[in-house]
């Protein structure tokens, strides 16, 4: 996949920002403008800018149920613990209360992914000292085993939005590329795992158009099945990745991040099965979807697959049963402006 490491590395930060909605033109400009040789370079960096930027807004703070015996009474008594520490002579009352604390899931997963990083992380001298300046801050703040984070449960508010895109970075760390040996030994690896990069890649494209296509509408809707008697039990969900649409014409692209790109058999080489199945699957349904409902359509499919290094990339259109099915790869080792052009091109071509 990678060719030049630091123009790679670099477009994850913007594959980042678009994904999660942080675009802060103070942070671009940071991070951006430099050249980061090794990833954990570039996550150390952006958490050391989020954590100062957290700092300076207020770290975020949640009631927490605590439990304590004290001298006096505070919050609501515990009367079994009181009556234990009666009968073994204590003069303490056991008091449940909330306590208004920093000391919260989403605090104690910036500190822990910070300690990583500088623990088992191959960062730099600059971006260490700068990770280690906001440190002290959190010495409040625990650490968490990261087998133990609940990522799916995790919920944004208006107050805590800020966090989202350094929450989304941690788990890319902790999840993407911590390893853990049988003796709780850990290390990090220098690339993030292919399945985590898929996901981002995914979610950077639909959330792309969403903020810059201006030629077409940008979703990602279920597709519903052509059912002839209505009857749908056990079937799977159709999921589309980004659906862009306007005016009857729809394009569904389905966004692949593979390490190869095509399966070879005797030096021929063919696209994936499953995956065009799956697209053709997606736009088949969806143009009996539109016919039933009488709306004047023109369905299109297509595969965008991230670029490799190998020497044979998919790119053809086929005319599939009165569809075009496509296939591009989208080049994630230029220039991001380079990349947007590659993105702002397909629109223009089939909406435009």
């Amino acid at each position: 996949m990678i060719k030049d490491k630091s123009i790679f590395i670099k477009n994850i930060y913007y594959m980042l920002s678009y994904a999660f909605q942080d675009l802060r033109p103070d942070h671009e400009d940071d991070i951006a403008g430099e050249d980061f040789e090794r990833v954990h370079d570039l996550f150390a960096s952006i958490l050391a800018k989020g954590i100062a930027h957290q700092l300076k807004q207020g770290l975020h703070r949640e009631y927490l149920r605590r439990a304590e015996d004290l001298t006096v009474l505070r919050g609501k008594l515990d009367f079994a613990g009181t009556i234990k520490s009666r009968l073994a002579r204590r003069q303490v009352v056991s008091c449940e209360y909330d306590d208004l604390s920093e000391n919260n899931l989403m605090n104690c997963i910036l500190k822990t992914t910070a300690m990583i990083l500088l623990r088992h992380g191959d960062v730099s001298a600059e971006h260490r000292a700068e990770l280690r300046r906001v440190m002290p801050f959190l010495t409040d703040i625990g650490e968490i085993d990261p087998s133990h984070v609940r990522w799916s449960y995790i919920r944004y508010t208006r107050n805590t939005r800020s966090y989202r895109m350094l929450i989304s970075v941690c788990q890319l760390v902790l999840q993407g590329m911590l390893l853990t040996n049988e003796r709780g030994e850990m290390r990090l690896m220098t690339y993030i795992k292919p399945e985590y990069m898929a996901r981002l890649y995914e979610r950077f494209i639909l959330r792309y158009y969403a903020v810059e296509c201006d030629v077409a509408k940008t979703g990602s809707p279920q597709i519903k099945w052509a059912l002839d008697d209505g009857f749908g039990a056990m079937l799977p969900i159709m999921q589309s990745d980004i659906v862009l649409s306007r005016d009857g014409r729809v394009l569904i692209i389905d966004a692949k991040y593979y390490t190869h790109l095509t399966n070879e058999n005797r030096g021929i080489h063919s696209i994936h099965s499953g995956n065009l199945y799956q697209i053709f699957t997606y736009v088949k349904n969806k143009e009996a979807e539109l016919s039933r409902a009488g709306v004047p359509h023109k369905v299109s499919g297509m595969l965008l697959y991230a670029k490799t290094d190998e020497d044979i990339q998919p790119d053809g259109a086929y005319q599939m049963s009165g569809n075009q099915i496509s296939v591009k790869t989208l080049d994630l080792n230029q220039s991001f402006d380079v990349i947007r052009s590659q993105l702002d091109a397909i629109a223009e071509e089939h909406f435009a």
